[in-house]
């Protein structure tokens, strides 16, 4: 499903118009992105989990040359999905 695609869902699902439906789903991204970018997580019950976790610096190859590189020490966005939302994809029910 794409962006379009979710606007077209949750605008039938909510019965709000496709603009009011994609500017929720741009205000969401938008507080999801700001609350990780200060580094604090977001949890839905049921359904998951945002968070930053950081990734250490490490030691890589160029694929192509073979030749070892330092990759830099980085945080990145993670989603941990909650025991209801893995039951629901697994077909049970929680």
């Amino acid at each position: 499903m794409n962006r379009k695609e979710l606007v077209d869902a949750l605008s039938a699902k909510t019965d709000s118009t496709k603009a009011d439906a994609e500017r929720n789903i741009a205000a969401l991204i938008e507080i999801i992105t700001a609350t990780l970018k200060k580094g604090d997580s977001i949890s839905l019950v049921g359904f998951g989990s945002f968070e930053v976790r950081k990734r250490a610096a490490r030691t890589g190859r160029n694929p192509k040359t073979g030749a070892e590189l330092k990759i830099k020490a980085s945080k990145v966005p993670a989603f941990k999905a909650g025991a209801t939302l893995k039951a629901a994809v697994n077909g049970g029910k929680k």
